[in-house]
């Protein structure tokens, strides 16, 4: 496999979950890691050189093919210049940035989804051993690479996958009947559920045993309350920032950045190939 893990921290003792959840997804997965560490301006705050010793330690520990590298800069422009591509999986964590620096130049992991084309694991908390996938799918085919991502690690890891798919709040000029009340279901649109249907027979092909988890709302919220009413160990969501229409951007809601900051369950967002 040619696939590979970039671990990048600038020193923020929050990434330590990060450090655990990327080393165990090397092991499952069987590939190489390389730690980046970002030596930032406030390297006195955030001392890359612990984070890399401790980090060593527990690759060694866990036989994993490992190397390392160091550069200096602010993260969210370190990676904004880096050449990215399909085989390369990005794990990020916290990065240790202050409320006013939040407020003033935006939230890193926004500018992450934005600037890095490639699969991104944000983590936040290191929920290990995996054994409890969720895959989020909406209306638009933006899910295609996070659903084969997750698959292939839920067949590695053994882990239980179940697919989520939200109905938006329908219009008041056409609610619901009684029955539909109680099978939601019934309210999946055609394209939605063969998306459905060919996520479940890609899951068979790979020996994944899944289920389908329907909901009704608004989307976000909605997504939200299945992962905090549920142990989920990785969500795997689709990006915006697959479609082609950039404007699309500006007006319509980031779903997997707004699940982000809410929940602290590990997320997997990748950009679709769409044709």
């Amino acid at each position: 496999m040619d696939n590979k893990i970039l671990l990048v921290t600038n020193g923020c003792t929050q990434g330590w979950a990060t450090i655990q959840y990327a080393t165990e997804m090397a092991k499952i997965m069987k590939m190489p890691l390389t730690l980046l560490g970002i030596v930032e301006k406030f390297d006195m705050e955030h001392p890359v050189e612990e984070i890399f010793s401790r980090a060593v330690s527990l690759f060694q520990e866990k036989k994993i093919a490992y190397d390392l590298q160091l550069v200096n800069g602010d993260t969210e422009d370190v990676l904004e210049k880096m050449s990215w591509d399909d085989k390369t999986y990005l794990f990020v964590g916290p990065l240790g940035r202050s409320q006013f620096r939040q407020w003033f130049v935006g939230r890193s992991f926004r500018k992450i989804l934005e600037k890095v084309s490639s699969p991104i694991f944000y983590v936040r908390e290191a929920r290990l051993p995996i054994k409890k996938i969720l895959m989020c799918f909406g209306g638009l085919d933006y899910t295609s690479n996070a659903e084969k991502i997750g698959l292939e690690i839920g067949r590695r890891a053994g882990a239980e996958v179940k697919f989520l798919h939200v109905v938006p709040p329908v219009e008041s000029e056409h609610l619901p009947t009684q029955e539909t009340e109680k099978k939601p279901e019934k309210l999946i649109d055609k394209k939605p559920a063969k998306t459905l249907e060919k996520a479940q027979e890609h899951a068979d092909d790979e020996g994944v045993e899944t289920n389908i988890v329907v909901r009704q709302g608004n989307i976000v919220q909605q997504i939200i309350e299945e992962l905090e009413t549920q142990n989920y160990d990785l969500v795997c969501m689709g990006s915006s920032f697959s479609h082609p229409d950039k404007l699309r951007q500006y007006y319509a809601p980031n779903v997997t950045a707004e699940v982000a900051e809410a929940v602290n369950c590990p997320i997997l967002s990748a950009r679709a190939k769409l044709k």
